[in-house]
């Protein structure tokens, strides 16, 4: 069965995160992608942990590892005539090229997007940067919590009286890797089509600013209303029961405020003390008073429930509510178990373990593990044997 993305050829010139992730999605559903990294150092990404055994091996990193399943790694020198010569017999045959160097460093090494285009006029380059390829900031440095801070919903996230806090891990890079992939396989496709290569700008910051929860929101009512959104308590809008909440073994979220008090009510058995009109009074979840009265009875309640027991109960009575999953607990759940979101991978160093599989499902073209991650320069010999050259990038006579 062929895959989505099989027969295209994708050079991948990126590190870290956000890039390999990007050339991550292409590979994982066909594409051959070639990971070119620096000799004796390779991908930043490679010294970033967890790492197995807690040995700081750059073969050990579990990021490296889930960050290039199924690509293969090429070291070169791109500021050498060798390593130049070696992109250009690659470009050959690439639909794509990937890369996440600050702007104007591809032009600096000779492999700008005007060099590429006029030795394969039908190729894209794929370029990831924090700010873009133009504008005042493009050569601004920047990072996963300066991105977050300025494209995403970071100023209303956090406690009303305190500072704006940002949502844990690298959100920011991972959902601009994601959108950058998109536009991959919109090249991709136009390749196949007989397009035009073209020159692809993905800016990071610009990808947070389109895709993270409520910014686009807020940016729309702002022009109609002229109101900024500050940092307040979820309950503060919707009314109790919303918010996370403590039970008998973790924790679980729920919304139950304004219209659906009714399930409320109903999913911890109706009681009576929650049945008299002041309940039902416009604004009443809302009301200080009456909250400190529903907490006394929903407290206990949740304490001697389990969070799936607490999920249940609000899924009978139609509330919106959801456990608050520790990764433990997120490992061994059966619907992730079932749906074979996990998958077992072998690779040379780490051995065998358990990983993240795909991130959707297609029946007729589905996601395959082809290969681990590559070890650094894995393939240098392999690739450069199907260019006609010698391991040393030489021309072979």
């Amino acid at each position: 069965m062929d895959l989505a993305l099989e027969g295209f050829r994708v050079l991948d010139l990126t590190q870290h995160l956000c890039g390999p992730y990007c050339t991550k999605l292409l590979a994982d559903y066909g594409a051959d992608v070639i990971k070119i990294e620096r000799p004796g150092v390779g991908d930043l990404a490679r010294r970033l942990g967890p790492f197995k055994d807690d040995d700081p091996d750059p073969e050990k990193s579990g990021t490296f590892g889930y960050l290039n399943t199924n690509k293969r790694s090429l070291t070169l020198d791109l500021a050498d005539a060798v390593g130049r010569e070696v992109i250009f017999d690659l470009l050959a045959t690439a639909d794509l090229v990937v890369e996440n160097f600050r702007p104007g460093v591809m032009d600096e090494l000779g492999i700008g997007y005007s060099t590429l285009s006029a030795r394969r006029p039908g190729v894209t380059l794929l370029s990831i940067s924090n700010f873009g390829q133009s504008g005042p900031y493009r050569d601004w440095s920047g990072s996963e919590l300066v991105l977050f801070a300025m494209g995403g919903e970071m100023y209303s996230m956090g406690v009303a009286e305190r500072e704006p806090i940002k949502m844990a891990g690298t959100a920011a890079l991972f959902q601009a890797g994601a959108a950058a992939a998109v536009a991959g396989v919109g090249a991709l496709l136009q390749s196949a089509q007989g397009g035009a290569g073209e020159h692809l700008d993905v800016a990071i910051y610009e990808a947070q600013f389109a895709s993270v929860d409520r910014r686009h929101h807020w940016v729309i009512s702002y022009q109609y209303t002229g109101r900024v959104k500050g940092r307040n308590p979820l309950s503060s809008a919707t009314g109790f029961p919303s918010g996370a909440y403590p039970c008998a073994d973790g924790y679980v979220e729920i919304t139950g405020g304004g219209r659906w008090w009714g399930g409320t009510v109903a999913m911890l058995g109706s009681p009576e003390e929650l049945r008299g009109p002041e309940w039902r009074a416009p604004g009443a979840t809302l009301r200080p008073d009456l909250r400190e009265r529903f907490d006394a009875l929903f407290y206990p309640w949740l304490a001697e429930r389990t969070k799936r027991e607490v999920w249940e109960a609000a899924e009978k009575a139609h509330i919106l509510a959801g456990p608050l999953y520790t990764i433990e607990d997120l490992f061994t759940d059966p619907a992730i178990r079932d749906r074979g979101f996990f998958i077992e991978c072998e690779r040379p160093v780490l051995g065998r373990f358990m990983m993240p599989g795909r991130p959707f499902v297609m029946s007729e073209s589905p996601w395959a593990l082809r290969r681990p991650a590559p070890l650094l320069g894995e393939h240098t010999a392999e690739i450069l044997a199907e260019l006609g050259r010698a391991p040393n990038g030489a021309p072979i006579a």
